[in-house]
């Protein structure tokens, strides 16, 4: 395994190696929901709304449950490096039963609660109904979605990131052919309406899920049994549960932010939130970059401290969160120079374009200090250091956010109260991550190199 620990030797090779992969599982997504959007909107304002309301309630419940992602990947990676391949794939597997058991108690409960939760998000019966429609057939998928996120995990932990991408792409080009077919009726298949895109995203998730299933399956070490391989192992779902818990707590810190940032934007006005919509999306575009970037640290760091080499772990460290402060440097630089035309591209809008000028230059002096943070966070993810991590990120959400949000709508300090909120967010887990890293308190949290399963 040293030749996955070392933090000198192909670092860059390695890196790229799980950087890119993890950036094309990070984009698959959002490109999908553009193309699921496009399909949609030919239907009508009606429809289109009721897709709007029923994604959000599916992704507000799958995405809180992303530590099936980052906390597996982080306690494969060490295992793997400790030179315990089967160990880290029984993290998977772990992993797996969580997603399934907490995906099966998901889907009924949104299926319970689907009508009543659709009329409170949607503006008006008719959207709720729609929303109501679609949520229904695509909440099925919820137990699938989140053995992708565990299936992701794993299988970045024993190096394999070229698999997932594989499995997500094949489940999304699926949906991307089924979404016109099955709502427009072309090709010969049935008139659906909204409820097609739902079916498409069902079936999609359909290929994905069971793809990271069959390779968790396939990966069962030679001489162990398939029902003592695949049976659920308590202590480590527990383990993987406590990491999860953190990690919740701080999924949460960052929504109620960006919510928060939303509902104030909305009460200065139309222009003021189309501007912050604007800003917001560039900025979550430019996030999937830099975790890309941090997945790869997360990845390699584990692998790192499980092999017993924190030196090592540290070198990568610095390595990674050097490239990507520079990547982040060279987006600024970019935004800074396309301040004049890449706004345009969103909207022709003069007051929209006039409001954007306040977040777009936030924008160009917060993407560098967040080069730092996000490769930072994926260093301490791969230590399993998410304890620290949650009670850093809801520290800066309270004590530096929400009250300066407020204030912003209080006193009416409009998009520069809101921006100013979300930099010094930023900017305080910057200190609290670089703080913890020129310590050595986080690589105490790794799971010891001797420890059996």
């Amino acid at each position: 395994m040293t030749r996955h620990a070392d933090g000198r030797s192909g670092v860059g090779r390695r890196v790229l190696g799980q950087a890119v992969p993890a950036l094309g599982v990070l984009a698959a997504e959002p490109l999908y929901l553009l193309w699921d959007t496009a399909v949609v909107g030919r239907l009508g304002a009606l429809d289109l709304a009721g897709l709007a309301v029923g994604a959000l309630v599916l992704a507000t419940v799958s995405t809180q449950l992303t530590f099936l992602s980052y906390g597996t990947t982080a306690r494969a990676a060490q295992r793997f490096g400790a030179g315990d391949p089967a160990g880290a794939v029984r993290e998977g597997v772990a992993a797996t039963w969580i997603a399934l058991g907490v995906g099966l108690a998901l889907l009924a409960l949104v299926q319970l609660l689907c009508d009543p939760v659709a009329a409170a998000v949607a503006d008006g019966s008719d959207i709720a109904a729609a929303a109501a429609g679609w949520l229904r057939v695509a909440a099925c998928g919820i137990p699938l979605i989140l053995v992708t996120m565990a299936g992701n995990g794993w299988l970045r932990g024993v190096q394999r990131p070229r698999a997932p991408v594989a499995f997500v792409i094949a489940g999304l080009s699926l949906s991307a052919l089924l979404c016109p077919a099955l709502t427009h009726g072309l090709w010969g298949a049935p008139r659906l309406g909204l409820v097609g895109s739902a079916w498409a995203n069902l079936a999609g998730q359909c290929v994905s899920g069971v793809a990271f299933l069959v390779a968790l399956v396939r990966s069962r070490p030679d001489g162990v049994g398939r029902r003592a391989f695949l049976a659920p192992r308590w202590s480590l779902m527990a383990a993987q549960l406590r990491l999860g818990r953190d990690l919740i707590v701080r999924s949460l810190s960052f929504q109620v932010c960006f919510v928060s940032a939303g509902a104030v934007a909305a009460r200065v006005g139309a222009e003021a939130v189309g501007a912050h919509q604007i800003a917001m999306q560039v900025w979550n575009f430019l996030s999937l970059l830099l975790d890309s970037l941090a997945i790869a640290a997360q990845t390699l760091v584990g692998a790192a401290l499980g092999a017993g080499r924190p030196d090592a772990a540290r070198s990568i460290g610095v390595r990674v969160t050097g490239w990507s402060a520079g990547v982040a440097v060279v987006v600024a630089v970019a935004l800074a120079a396309g301040a004049g035309v890449v706004p345009r591209v969103f909207t022709a809008a003069p007051g929209v374009l006039s409001a954007l000028a306040v977040p777009w230059w936030f924008l160009v002096g917060m993407v560098p200090v967040a080069g730092v943070v996000f490769a930072l966070d994926g260093v301490l993810l791969g230590a399993a250091d998410a304890a620290y991590l949650r009670t850093t990120t809801l520290a800066a959400a309270l004590v530096g956010f929400l009250p300066l949000i407020w204030l912003s709508y209080g006193l009416g300090w409009g998009l520069t109260g809101i921006w100013s909120g979300l930099a010094l967010f930023v900017v305080l887990r910057f200190c609290a991550v670089l703080t913890r890293f020129r310590g050595t308190a986080w690589q105490g949290s790794a799971i010891p190199a001797n420890r059996t399963l």
